[in-house]
C-alpha cells in the first residue's frame, strides 16, 4: 500500500525490518474510507478528506497510513499543532515505519516554533542511509533553516512579546485576497490591493476611525482603477501621491511598470508612467516612497542584478524628475528574490522580503537601518514568530513605530489573503515618527511661497529630510522622535527660517502645525539666530551651531552683494563690561567662521551690545536664555 500522495520525498520502498505495523492487516472498511480520502487529496480537496480519514482511523485505530496522511493534511492546512499530534500518534505505532516521516514531522514542529525539536527530528531523517539525493537535499535545506531558528532564538529572546495578529474585519477584507497595505502618517487613509476575477486587481481605500476601526472599503476614485492588471500600491505619507505597479498600460515599456497618480479635488489623476530612469522592459513593482518624497524604493528583475529580483532606489532630482535607478548592492540583494521594500516614516528603517538571505525557509521579512553616512546596515531577520516556515509578504509599519500590518491566509481569513495588524516586537521597531505641517508665506503680503524645507539631525549634522513645498507654500515633513533636529526653510530672495525640535527626551503625543513667515531680503531686515550656542562664558561655538551658521553661509553665497552685521547680546549675569566684551567676541566668532568658508570680510561687520538690549525679563532662566542671542542685520544689498 502506498503512503499519502504528497509525501514526494519518499523515493524508496517503506519495507523495513522488524516493523510492527502491517498494512495488509488493516480493516478493509478502513482501507475503503482511506482510498476514498486519497481521491479527494489528489484533487487538493484537503478539508473534504478529513472526515473520511478520521472515519478510517475510528474504524482501525492502528491504521498508520491514515493517521500519517491526516497529519500531513493538517500540515497542508497550516494547523501545525494538530499535525504534530497525529504524527506523534503515528510514530507511537511503529517508530521504524515512521522514520521516513521525520521530514514532514520536523516541518510542522518548526511551524510551531519548536526549532530544537525540529532539528532533532531532521537529524533522525538524515541518518537514514537509503535516502534519495532529492530527499537528502530537502532534509539538509530544512536542517539549515532549523539551525537558524535555534541560533536566532538564543541570540534574540522574545521575552514577554506576544505575536497576536488581528484580522481587520469585513470592512477591509472580503472573500477575495487583500494585500499591500499602505497608510498615511496621520492614520487617516488606508489603501490596499484586492484581487478580482482572473488577472484583475483593484485599488481600495478605507478611512481609519476611532478605536482602531475602519470605514467600509471602496474603490479609489479617479482613473487609477481603469486598467485591469495592476499590483502593489503605496500612498505617500502626506496622502498626496499614489505610486503603483501597472501592466500593459498605455505608454508602458513592457511587463509591469511603476506609475504615479496625484490627489485632486475630483479624485486621483490619470496615472503617469514614471519614465525610463525607473522603468524598463523588465518587471518593476513593489514601490515604496520615502516620507520626504525624494527617494523611491522598488523591486525589479532587470538584467545586471545579483539574482532574480533585486531592490533598487531612485532619487528625485531638483527639477522634479526621477534620477537613474541604482541597485542597492550585494549587502542587501542576493541570488534569490528581494521584494516588497517599505521605507518607514522615520526615513531610516527599511523592511523587505528575501528568500536568499538566511532564514526560516521560503521568504522572510528583514530590516536595514540607515547609518550616519546614509549607509545601510546589514539585513536583520525579524525572527519568529513574525517570520515562519511559510512565505512572508509585504509589511507596513505605522508612524507610531509599533503598529504593523501585513497580508496572510491565517485560519480566520475571509478568503485567500487578508490584511492583519499586530504589535511589532520592540527590538525590530523603527523610530516613532510625528510630523510638522504648515504654510510658508511672505510676512508682508501673506502670499504662500514655494520653498525648500530641511530637517537635520543635530547629533551628526546629516540631512534627514529635504522637501519642497507645493506652489502655495504648503509643506509636510516627518519628525522621528528620539533625536534633536534643526528645522530650516530657505527661499531665494528671503531670509531663512530656523528652529530646533528637541525630541531626544520628550516625546509629545501631538503633531505640529506651524505656519512660517519669511522676511524679504531688504535693507535693515534682521533675524535672530535662535540656534547658535556658545560654551559657558566663552566665544567658543558649540558644534550644533554650525547647522544654522551654514544656512547663513548659504544666504551669503546665494546673494553675493549682500552685506551683514552680526550682533551679539548677553543676559545681565556678570559685570556689564565683561558682558559687552563677551557679546563682541561671540559676534566676531560667527564672522570668523564665515570668513574661513570664503566670505569676503568686507561684506561682514560685527558688534556686541552686552546686556543693554534685553528682549525678555532677566529674572527668569527662560528670559535670560532669550536675551543671550545672536542676530544679523542687512546693511547693504
Amino acid at each position: 500500500m502506498k503512503t499519502t500522495f504528497f509525501l514526494f520525498f519518499i523515493g524508496l520502498a517503506l519495507s523495513v525490518a522488524a516493523q510492527t505495523y502491517n498494512a495488509d492487516k488493516v480493516n478493509k472498511k478502513a482501507i475503503d474510507l482511506y482510498e476514498r480520502a486519497l481521491l479527494r487529496l489528489q484533487n487538493d480537496q484537503f478539508k473534504e478528506s478529513i472526515p473520511l480519514l478520521k472515519k478510517a482511523i475510528e474504524t482501525d485505530g492502528k491504521f498508520a497510513d491514515a493517521i500519517l496522511s491526516l497529519a500531513s493534511v493538517y500540515g497542508e492546512l497550516k494547523d501545525y499543532k494538530t499535525s504534530v499530534e497525529y504524527f506523534e500518534r503515528g510514530k507511537a505505532i511503529d517508530t521504524s515505519y515512521f522514520r521516513f516521516f521525520y521530514l514532514p514531522y520536523s516541518i510542522n514542529l518548526a511551524g510551531l516554533g519548536r526549532f530544537n525539536d525540529a532539528l532533532n527530528a531532521i537529524n533522525q531523517f538524515l541518518s537514514i542511509k537509503e535516502l534519495s539525493d532529492r530527499s537528502r537535499k530537502s532534509g539538509e535545506y530544512r536542517k539549515r533553516t532549523y539551525e537558524f531558528g535555534v541560533q536566532y532564538g538564543n541570540k534574540n529572546p522574545v521575552g514577554n512579546y506576544v505575536f497576536a495578529p488581528i484580522n481587520l474585519g469585513d470592512s477591509v477584507n472580503s472573500e477575495k485576497s487583500e494585500y499591500y497595505p499602505s497608510i498615511t502618517i496621520n492614520d487617516s487613509m488606508f489603501v490596499f490591493t484586492r484581487r478580482g476575477e482572473g488577472f484583475r486587481e483593484d485599488f481600495f481605500e478605507s478611512t481609519i476611525l476611532d478605536e482602531k476601526k475602519y470605514s467600509k472599503s471602496k474603490l479609489i476614485n479617479g482613473d487609477i482603477n481603469a486598467e485591469p492588471s495592476k499590483g502593489a500600491i503605496n500612498i505617500s505619507q502626506d496622502g498626496e501621491w499614489l505610486i503603483f505597479a501597472g501592466y500593459n498600460f498605455p505608454g508602458g515599456y513592457g511587463d509591469f511598470d511603476l506609475y504615479i497618480s496625484y490627489y485632486t479635488p475630483t479624485g486621483w489623476s490619470e496615472p503617469e508612467n514614471l519614465g525610463r530612469n525607473i522603468n524598463t522592459e523588465s518587471w518593476e513593482s513593489s514601490p515604496s516612497l520615502s516620507p520626504d518624497k525624494r527617494a523611491l524604493y522598488f523591486s525589479s528583475n532587470r538584467p545586471g542584478g545579483y539574482g532574480g529580483k533585486d531592490l533598487y532606489v531612485s532619487y528625485r532630482m531638483p527639477n522634479g524628475k526621477w534620477g537613474p535607478a541604482k541597485n542597492m548592492g550585494s549587502s542587501i540583494n542576493t541570488v534569490g528574490d528581494e521584494l516588497a521594500p517599505f521605507i518607514h516614516a522615520d526615513n531610516a528603517t527599511l523592511y523587505f522580503t528575501s528568500d536568499g538571505l538566511p532564514g526560516y525557509g521560503n521568504s522572510d521579512i528583514f530590516l536595514c537601518r540607515k547609518g550616519p553616512n546614509n549607509e545601510w546596515s546589514n539585513p536583520e531577520n525579524l525572527g519568529y514568530p513574525i517570520n515562519t516556515i511559510e512565505n512572508e509578504g509585504s509589511l507596513f509599519v505605522s508612524a507610531d513605530g509599533k503598529t504593523a500590518f501585513y497580508a496572510s491566509d491565517r485560519s480566520d481569513s475571509r478568503g485567500g489573503l487578508d490584511i492583519y495588524t499586530f504589535e511589532l516586537r520592540p527590538d525590530v521597531r523603527p523610530a516613532r515618527t510625528l510630523y510638522v505641517k504648515g504654510k510658508v508665506y511672505d510676512i508682508k503680503t501673506r502670499k504662500g511661497l514655494p520653498s525648500a524645507v530641511e530637517l537635520v539631525d543635530n547629533t551628526n549634522q546629516q540631512t534627514v529630510s529635504n522637501v519642497q513645498t507645493d506652489e502655495t507654500g504648503n509643506y509636510f515633513i516627518t519628525l522621528p522622535v528620539g533625536k534633536d533636529y534643526t528645522f530650516t526653510v530657505n527661499r531665494k530672495g528671503y531670509l531663512f527660517y530656523s528652529e530646533i525640535f528637541p525630541l531626544s527626551k520628550n516625546q509629545p503625543d501631538s503633531t505640529y502645525n506651524k505656519d512660517i513667515p519669511l522676511k524679504p531680503i531688504e535693507l535693515n531686515a534682521s533675524l535672530v539666530l535662535k540656534n547658535i550656542f556658545f560654551e559657558t562664558n566663552s566665544a567658543q561655538l558649540q558644534e550644533i551651531s554650525l547647522i544654522e551658521i551654514n544656512k547663513l553661509l548659504q544666504l551669503l553665497t546665494e546673494n553675493p552683494t549682500l552685506k551683514l552685521q552680526i550682533n551679539g547680546y548677553t543676559d545681565n549675569v556678570g559685570k556689564p563690561a565683561e558682558n559687552l566684551k563677551l557679546s563682541t567676541s561671540r559676534a566676531k566668532a560667527v564672522v570668523d567662521y564665515l570668513v574661513t568658508k570664503g566670505i569676503d570680510i568686507k561684506r561682514l561687520l560685527y558688534k556686541g551690545f552686552g546686556e543693554t538690549k534685553p528682549v525678555a525679563d532677566n529674572k527668569t532662566e527662560a528670559g535670560r536664555a532669550m536675551n543671550r542671542r545672536t542676530e544679523f542685520v542687512v546693511i547693504a544689498q
